[in-house]
């Protein structure tokens, strides 16, 4: 049967070709697939049932699919949720069905980067789980709590498989140069210190590490000497681990906001730069500048939005690389300032008030009336101008009176928060002055 696995035509690149094809050869994996392991005595007696492969880029993830596909009497299917439709994975598993009742044996469907498919792609595979005809073995690097169904994940074993240490991809690395037959006829010998060096690089992508190394034993240049500074710079510009729209991207954001909260400058700094690093988009990275500066300093520096505003302008302005400093010294200053998080809660206070149906006319006082007839329908009657007024501030109740004693913003103490709390407290005193002033005698 047609694999995912095979292909056709010239040699395959080095990480695939080096990929282990027994279950001794495995590298790092032993925690998960061991001989002592659930996982490793059901692949040893071929009794492997659903299962997801969670783990980020280069953890072995097909590696193992591929493995299990050698090794297994069972029939092996191989499919993408990139590339495959519903409609091709259904007569798949069709197949299975009739297999299954024909002869009572089941399918194991290998279904690479699951995560792709909707909730309704997804459960097509239900029916086939639950009568048994199909084994499913996903891989993903999301979250399957976040990105698989509830339904689907009550009917697979997840499997999480870490990011390989750096022994473990150096051990990866040696022993491909000795053994693999392209690089010992064609490659250049790549120094030790400069495999620990891609060791380093690779951050747990043994992928990554290989593919950097054929790159430097067929093609770096041959007058050029080869050390771990000017490898890493002739292969990249600083590549980091990072995915665009996966997990990963999610989690260096999450980082970069939280040490900004958590008024850690250092930190914020070193993964705004690991995202910089990584390609990130400037101006994603100046808006959540912004959304920190309002969610996490608020008006305990009412500065710092206008920091983070500033930055974003001189990335406009200046474009890349000039505009990361401006990026970097806003960022600085917003995790170095007085925090609160009045403003967000605040926000928060009104939009709770509006799920729970508190949605009323405007006070009429408060409508404007630019028509005669709108002037005899009421509107502005009862408004007072606020600059006229002795105290400087009418006797006027602005908010619906079924919300006259809300409170949505209560400031801090901190920063600027006290101040306006002062100025808070002081219209407080003059309302009520203003209030004792009114012909209606309103307390």
């Amino acid at each position: 049967m047609t694999s995912l696995f095979r292909s056709e035509g010239e040699a395959p690149p080095l990480a695939e070709r080096a990929r282990p094809k027994r279950w001794e050869e495995l590298v790092g994996l032993e925690a998960v697939v061991g001989p002592e392991t659930p996982t490793g005595r059901a692949l040893a007696s071929d009794s492997l049932a659903s299962t997801i492969l969670w783990g980020p880029p280069g953890s072995g993830k097909t590696t193992l699919a591929r493995i299990i596909e050698r090794h297994s009497r069972r029939p092996f299917v191989g499919l993408s949720a990139v590339l495959s439709t519903l409609k091709e994975v259904r007569e798949v598993m069709e197949r299975a069905r009739t297999r299954w009742r024909g002869e009572g044996i089941p399918t194991i469907l290998f279904m690479d980067e699951i995560h792709r498919f909707n909730k309704a792609q997804q459960d097509a595979f239900l029916p086939y789980l639950e009568e048994g005809s199909v084994v499913l073995l996903g891989t993903t690097t999301e979250n399957p709590s976040f990105h698989l169904t509830p339904a689907l994940l009550s009917r697979c074993r997840v499997v999480t498989l870490a990011p390989l240490s750096e022994e473990h991809i150096l051990a990866v690395l040696e022993r491909v140069q000795k053994e693999d037959a392209i690089l010992v006829e064609r490659g250049r010998t790549v120094p030790e210190k400069v495999l620990q060096e891609l060791a380093r690089m690779a951050a747990g992508d043994a992928r990554f590490a290989l593919n950097a190394l054929e790159a430097l034993a067929l093609q770096y240049p041959a007058d050029s000497p080869m050390e771990p500074g000017e490898a890493r710079a002739w292969l990249t510009s600083g590549r980091v681990l990072y995915d665009w729209g996966g997990e990963e991207h999610y989690n260096l954001i999450s980082a970069y906001h939280k040490s900004i909260r958590n008024s850690d400058p250092d930190a914020a700094l070193y993964w705004l730069f690991r995202m910089l690093e990584g390609g990130e988009e400037p101006l994603y990275l100046a808006r959540r500048l912004v959304r920190a500066a309002s969610e996490d300093v608020g008006t305990a520096d009412p500065q710092a939005l206008r920091r983070a505003l500033d930055a974003k302008e001189a990335i406009d302005f200046l474009g890349m690389p000039e505009g990361a400093l401006a990026l970097a010294q806003a960022t600085i200053y917003v995790a170095a300032a007085p925090k609160s998080n009045r403003v967000y809660l605040a926000q928060q206070a009104v939009a709770a008030d509006l799920r729970k149906g508190h949605r009323y006319p405007v006070p009429m006082a408060l409508r404007n009336a630019p028509t005669p007839l709108m002037e005899e329908a009421g509107y502005g009657q009862g408004y007072r101008y606020a600059h006229v007024e002795p105290e400087g501030i009418a006797d006027l109740q602005c908010l619906p009176p079924q919300l006259a004693r809300r409170r949505y913003y209560v400031p801090g103490e901190a920063g600027f928060e006290a101040r306006i709390r002062q100025w808070m407290e002081t219209w407080q005193e003059r309302r009520k002055r203003a209030a004792a002033r009114s012909p209606k005698g309103r307390p």
